[in-house]
């Protein structure tokens, strides 16, 4: 009979430490490329005034 104690903790330290990177790689990137600063949401609000019916090149279009 064996041992299957050590393959599941090497497992579950092995998915530890990918989850564990790609957190610290995704959380590197969005703070390289300005998502943790001061304009951070700035992609927002401009998404937000091309949505709305007062932007230009909106006169008569219709929103469903």
């Amino acid at each position: 009979m064996g041992d299957y104690v050590y393959p599941s903790i090497f497992l579950s330290y092995f998915l530890f430490f990918i989850f564990l990177a790609g957190g610290i790689f995704f959380f590197v990137r969005s703070f390289r490329h300005g998502y943790w600063g001061s304009k951070g949401e700035d992609p927002k609000y401009r998404m937000l005034e091309d949505d709305s019916p007062a932007a230009p090149g909106h006169e008569g279009a219709e929103h469903h």
